[in-house]
């Protein structure tokens, strides 16, 4: 999916000084990145996995709050992913999706519904009009990958087990005159698979 600029030249700002305009920026809750606007710096070495993990010149970063800290400063400008301080925006490489939805918890039945996602960074997001739930499916494979809107345009992959939970909870409705399976939450459907697909499969 979606990666930041490909890498020439390793930039000025490290990883500990963008941490450390961070914890300031972050002291009164998620930092406004959509409102500033520094001069790009260039790329740093930094990736986020598939599944996940940090990594900074090559390394996991093993320290959780760490990479909490560098998630509240993350922004998605087009199909390119930056750290930004008020003062600095450096691009970094994200393989698929930025967060990973590890667990959610249910509230509700069928379209009274509320599914609430917790992310591998400690983020939650009801699915609804705001957050809404998407699956892209391989068209090779078929396999799906499933996506939930996190916050400002970052999405979280939903990791297995619970996509498994969600098709649990699921329900055939009409989308357009074709029946869908898929789930229901803050008062919106969100679609996982034509019902015959999911009959033929």
């Amino acid at each position: 999916m979606a990666k930041s600029e490909t890498a020439q030249n390793r930039v000025t700002p490290s990883a500990e000084s963008i941490a450390a305009a961070a914890r300031t920026a972050a002291k009164k809750g998620l930092p406004p990145v959509h409102l500033w606007n520094p001069e790009f710096c260039g790329n740093l070495d930094m990736r986020i996995a598939r599944d996940g993990t940090w990594f900074y010149l090559g390394t996991p970063i093993g320290r959780k709050p760490l990479v909490r800290l560098f998630s509240t400063i993350l922004r998605r400008d087009g199909d390119s992913y930056f750290l930004v301080t008020p003062v600095e925006k450096v691009g970094i490489t994200v393989d698929d999706a930025p967060f990973v939805a590890v667990d959610f918890e249910v509230e509700g039945e069928k379209r009274e519904q509320l599914i609430t996602f917790l992310t591998n960074v400690d983020d939650l997001a009801t699915a609804g009009p705001d957050h809404p739930i998407r699956v892209e499916r391989d068209p090779e494979t078929g396999e799906p990958s499933p996506y939930v809107l996190v916050r400002d345009r970052l999405e979280a992959l939903i990791d297995r087990k619970s996509f498994y939970r969600l098709v649990e909870i699921g329900t055939h409705e009409d989308v357009n005159g074709e029946s869908w399976f898929g789930v229901w939450s803050g008062g919106a459907f969100f679609p996982i698979i034509p019902s015959l697909d999911l009959e033929s499969g």
